[in-house]
């Protein structure tokens, strides 16, 4: 009988540890990045709303659903524009802040079915955010307003507070 395993599709990508991942044991996810204090926060500036949607960490956020992926822009030419913000959290001496944040861009257009996003930009994105690295320099004023809002707003504000004044600057707009 032949050996099935190397003819099925390999499914477990890429492993989220939320322990430490060196607990004793040298097996599967060694080694593996922990992504627990990280969210993904959509920005939509069509509908002014910024949410948490945390199925965006699988690519299956509420705009990523039932459109295919394409790497050309010109494929969505009429697509709206969205970001997915990796936002990491820390605990400092004054409390949880955010410590990072990364913005990525996705563009969809329903109508066709097609969306567009660079998977290597999310990828840096999100590791940049993880090392407390602030991204968004590329992003739209209208959408950084929103973010820093909703971030701001976010559990009564002491979050935002605690962060970094780089941060802040980043998100300030004219």
């Amino acid at each position: 009988m032949a050996d099935q395993s190397s003819n099925q599709k390999k499914t477990n990508q890429f492993t989220i540890i939320k322990d430490d991942p060196n607990d004793g044991h040298g097996g599967y996810g060694i080694g593996s990045i922990s992504l627990e204090n990280m969210s993904s926060v959509i920005i939509d500036p069509n509908d002014d709303r910024a949410f948490v949607d945390m199925g965006a960490m699988h690519a299956r956020s509420e705009v990523e659903r039932r459109v295919k992926f394409q790497d050309d822009k010109d494929v969505v030419k009429n697509g709206k524009r969205y970001w997915i913000v990796w936002v990491t959290t820390e605990k400092g001496e004054n409390g949880p802040y955010f410590a990072g944040v990364g913005g990525s861009e996705i563009i969809v257009d329903r109508s066709i079915k097609r969306a567009y996003k660079s998977m290597p930009e999310h990828v840096t994105h999100m590791e940049k955010s993880l090392k407390g690295k602030i991204v968004v320099d590329h992003m739209d004023d209208h959408s950084k307003k929103l973010l820093r809002d909703f971030l701001a707003d976010f559990e009564g504000g002491d979050m935002w507070n605690n962060s970094t004044d780089e941060l802040k600057s980043a998100l300030a707009t004219e």
